[in-house]
């Protein structure tokens, strides 16, 4: 689990967020809790049971990209889903406790990951080995066979048998392709057919030829695969799943209910109650045993705009404690948002048109107009807050990005004029505007 203090957090989360400083020292306490939790004594670690997070504030203040970078800078398994893709039990569509089994399987492929990189060298030393044995027929000498071995694997190492083609032994499924589609909500039952028809056709060898650089992949796959044990991997990311994975839950607003539209919105308190458990800690049977949530962090996030938290059932309110509301951007953030982050979107562009050999900048003077056409847009239409960026930066690049290959050497700045000059159609037509931008 990362070590990061909260003010280290803040700083790493700074480089991708614009402003919302409340919302950041919020989830950054969060996650340092998590560290200072795995510091306790077992017996007091158990009792100490994570701050749930709900985030309130209009679509593209930050939400997500907020959570997301989270997750990275834990290291923790990390899901993000959407509450509204959620049925109430007895009804079709995906219960609750399938997001419990996807946190699951992320945790696994982490571990997996983790444990591939911690073998590689002995695997590829291992591959190699395979490989050279492969490449030398029995018919060699003794004395022969270690001088030519060494050659062929500096030469391998180097990189000049890469397109020779060797014939290996790989494991292939036996019996017919088979894809279960479940009924939605029963996806472990798909699995365990799955599971049953591949235990009905056990995987057989069979010989392929391939280039020595892929037959190298597929050999270090194997001798991985024989380095790691797979019972402790699932043991391994069931431990981290439970003790620091981190579920974001998104849109959790449209499952809240006002209390006009209670009796209509009965499947919404549906999903709520369902949810409850889950949040509360339960246990979740997966294929890799039972995974307890009790100690999940939780971020909910939604824009709230015709409900508040209050509408959500109070058992589920109480077991989101904190709450941070994100503020809405304007001119000054959109400006920041082209200029600051490491990936703002000026520089994606600058880095993907510098591959057609065109140099592209923008001036301070472009940049502010742009800014300011984005907060004009989002007060005149729906405020779907940076996200107008994306449209109007595209507009305005459309032509650049298409003529970009017959154009080698190119200079483009970006300036007001530039800026203008491609939005004029939606400035003039109020109407083509909706529809455009």
């Amino acid at each position: 689990m990362s070590a990061l203090t909260p003010r280290e957090i803040v700083a790493e989360l700074d480089k991708f967020v614009i402003k919302q400083e409340q919302a950041k020292r919020m989830v950054a306490v969060a996650v340092r809790n998590r560290w200072r939790r795995s510091r306790l004594a077992p017996g007091l670690r158990d009792e100490v049971a994570p701050k749930n997070i709900i985030m309130m504030g209009p679509t593209g203040v930050g939400k997500t990209e907020i959570a997301r970078r989270l997750a990275r800078l834990s290291g923790a398994p990390f899901l993000k889903v959407e509450a509204t893709k959620f049925t109430e039990v007895g009804y079709v569509g995906r219960d609750v406790e399938s997001m419990v089994r996807d946190l699951m399987e992320i945790g696994v492929h982490l571990v997996q990951e983790e444990e591939n990189g911690r073998v590689r060298k002995a695997a590829e030393a291992a591959a190699e080995s395979s490989l050279m044995d492969l490449l030398l027929p029995n018919s060699f000498a003794q004395e022969e066979r270690g001088a030519t071995r060494e050659k062929l694997l500096r030469q391998f190492r180097l990189g000049f048998l890469d397109d020779r083609e060797v014939e290996i032994e790989v494991t292939e499924q036996s019996g017919p392709a088979i894809d279960i589609f479940a009924i939605p909500g029963m996806e472990q039952m798909g699995g365990q057919i799955k599971s049953m028809f591949g235990k009905a056709f056990p995987p057989r060898q069979r010989n392929r030829k391939m280039k020595i650089r892929d037959a190298f992949n597929v050999l270090v796959q194997e001798e991985s695969g024989k380095l790691v044990d797979q019972e402790a991997i699932a043991d391994m990311a069931r431990e981290r799943v439970e003790q620091s994975g981190i579920i974001f839950i998104d849109e959790i607003d449209k499952i809240a209910s006002s209390s006009q539209n209670r009796t209509s919105d009965i499947s919404r308190e549906g999903v709520q109650r369902d949810l409850l458990p889950i949040v509360e800690g339960s246990s979740v049977n997966t294929k890799y045993g039972m995974v307890r949530t009790d100690h999940i962090l939780f971020i909910a996030a939604g824009a709230f705009h015709f409900n508040k938290p209050s509408d959500m059932i109070p058992e589920l309110q109480g077991r989101f404690p904190l709450r941070v509301e994100l503020q809405a951007l304007g001119k000054d953030e959109f400006l920041r948002i082209l200029t600051e982050p490491d990936n703002a979107l000026t520089k994606q562009y600058a880095a993907l048109l510098t591959t057609e050999d065109i140099a592209l900048s923008f001036t301070d003077d472009g940049l502010e107009e742009i800014a300011a056409f984005a907060e004009e847009t989002n007060s005149r239409l729906e405020n779907i807050g940076a996200r107008r960026l994306y449209t109007i930066m595209e507009k305005i690049l459309a032509d650049i990005s298409f003529d970009a290959p017959d154009m080698p050497g190119a200079k483009v700045l970006v300036n007001r004029d530039f800026v203008t000059g491609h939005l004029e159609d939606v400035i003039k037509d109020q109407d083509l505007r909706q529809y455009i931008l």
